[in-house]
């Protein structure tokens, strides 16, 4: 059986096409600025969306419906990466972390710098090593 369209359906559906459009990649990640010195900045942003629709059909009055919808949009810049020498760090711009799993996502990025020094450290030293062992030729 196929629904009957609303003119509410359609009034929904117009509005979350307009918030899709609103909300897109370059509203999270947005455009490069590569300062005089080299240094690329890169803003990011979290974005939260809430919607919330309802309606209906007036049953005395033929194709008639009532309804209204509302929605939400906050963009909230959280900090920038920046880009120099080919290193990428994440600069913060809010408060620090309060609960314990805020601050360890925080981390996360540290922890990966620290672990990749850590692993190019151990590389050379063994670059070295096989290449005073190899046979001379």
């Amino acid at each position: 059986m196929d629904k009957m369209q609303t003119p509410m359906a359609d009034f929904l559906k117009e509005s979350i096409a307009k918030i899709k459009e609103m909300v897109d990649a370059n509203t999270v990640v947005g455009d490069p600025v590569t300062t005089p010195d080299g240094v690329t900045l890169v803003p990011v942003s979290r974005v939260s969306v809430g919607f919330a629709g309802g309606g209906g059909d007036l049953v005395k009055q033929r194709d008639g419906c009532v309804g209204g919808s509302g929605a939400g949009i906050r963009i909230e810049p959280i900090g920038f990466l920046v880009v120099k020498d080919g290193v990428v760090r994440m600069l913060n711009i809010q408060p620090p972390a309060v609960t314990t799993l805020d601050r360890v996502i925080d981390l996360v990025p540290q922890l990966l710098d620290r672990a990749e020094a850590f692993m190019d450290k151990k590389s050379v030293p063994a670059a070295a090593e096989s290449a005073e062992t190899a046979p001379e030729a």
